[in-house]
């Protein structure tokens, strides 16, 4: 029987709250790296490696966490991920140690390796087949939020208090989310769902998808990582106005993300392109014209806009072409984000040291367009059906849908 609507509601609540706190989480440290070097005393690089690391994580265990608890009833997986956020996140600040904050990060990295692949058929489950790409729009809001007030709001409480401070706010909220669905969510079985499976599926525009998630965040997180450097050392802002400047981007992120969602069921191919060409432009803009502050505020809100919506645009069209089980599909795209995270960083931190901040947007603008290419491509691909396996039958409402 189906839970009650207000029921669901709340559920898909704390589901949005939990992709909130977990996107804080993973990207905190970007407003926060010149405070944590100086606090612990290490280079703005090994700072960077706390990015680097979290992505690392979730990139080499998404997919085999995600076949391993494919049958586990999702209230249970994602009880246990949220009180793994919380104790994990806890512990990376009350110990004044960097490898302690390190290891820590690699634990909340772990929980949210399977989190980001098992949130988007839970949520989508909750709702009727028709309601899929809001679901997954307001799921991608709620994320985008973690840029839009998530990171600015702590960078600034950071700068005005201690860096741990944030922290412990982003605990009190994993905490709460943690509660309504441990007591709310169904228990079911998670194949149940009508979100498990893809409607269409098709594995070469999978593959295409998973291409293009990796080098385009690869290109973006190649420059982003070290944005508070760039605004700082190259276009001279001070570093008290680093949070507002990170909530231009955000809002603009969200902005992007509520005007993209409703094209995803109309235009699935044609606003991920837009999105990562639009990103692609931008980060050529902030490399060429570092020194322009004008330009550079500008350019960070199309930034936002346009990169904010790629995640959202590849997992709705997941929904679509994935050739299996769609968490498996997920779990890919969340490992490919996450090298995309943890490369961006290697090589901008690469490129700080070599050059300045200014090389990791260039070279991330020159990767976004491999990823445009990519796209382009896809509509000359021949469609090829993977049938469905014994573990992962396709339902008719699925293929209907």
């Amino acid at each position: 029987m189906r839970s009650p609507l207000w029921s669901r509601i709340t559920v898909l609540a704390a589901l949005a709250l939990s992709a909130f706190v977990f996107n804080t989480t993973e990207n905190l440290p970007i407003g926060l790296l010149s405070l944590i070097s100086e606090d612990l005393d290490v280079s703005l690089p090994s700072a960077g490696f706390l990015v680097t690391g979290y992505g690392l994580t979730v990139a080499v265990l998404s997919l085999p966490l995600a076949h391993m608890t494919r049958r586990v009833p999702r209230r249970h997986v994602l009880s246990w991920l949220l009180a793994l956020l919380v104790v994990s996140t806890l512990a990376s600040v009350m110990i004044r140690s960097y490898p302690v904050l390190f290891g820590a990060r690699v634990v909340t990295a772990i929980a949210q390796a399977l989190f980001w692949a098992v949130l988007g058929p839970t949520a989508v489950g909750l709702f009727s087949p028709e309601r899929r790409g809001r679901v997954i729009a307001v799921m991608s809001v709620f994320g985008s939020l973690a840029t839009v007030l998530g990171v600015p709001a702590g960078t600034w409480l950071g700068q005005h208090s201690r860096w741990q401070v944030p922290f412990f706010a982003l605990t009190a909220l994993g905490l709460v989310a943690l509660v309504v669905i441990a007591v709310l969510l169904p228990t079911t079985r998670p194949e149940e769902s009508h979100g498990a499976f893809g409607s269409h599926p098709d594995g070469r525009r999978f593959a295409v998808v998973i291409a293009t998630t990796a080098l385009s965040v690869t290109g973006m997180f190649a420059g982003f990582t070290y944005i508070t450097d760039f605004l700082t050392k190259l276009t001279e802002f001070s570093e008290q106005s680093v949070g507002a400047l990170l909530f231009v981007f955000g809002a603009a992120g969200t902005a992007g993300v509520v005007a993209v969602g409703p094209l995803l069921d109309r235009m699935p191919r044609g606003s991920l392109l837009l999105t990562v060409g639009v990103q692609a432009v931008a980060l050529l803009g902030l490399g060429a014209l570092a020194g322009n502050q004008v330009a550079v505020v500008i350019l960070l809100g199309v930034l936002g806009c346009s990169a904010a919506p790629v995640f959202m645009a590849t997992q709705a069209r997941i929904l679509r072409v994935a050739p299996g089980r769609t968490e498996i599909g997920f779990a890919a795209n969340s490992a490919a984000f996450n090298v995309g995270v943890a490369l961006g960083a290697l090589i901008g931190g690469v490129l700080l040291s070599a050059f300045d901040a200014r090389a990791g947007f260039l070279v991330g603008a020159a990767l976004t367009a491999a990823s445009v290419l990519l796209l382009l491509v896809d509509p000359l691909l021949p469609t090829v059906e993977r049938p469905a396996g014994e573990d992962d039958p396709v339902p008719a409402t699925a293929a209907a849908d």
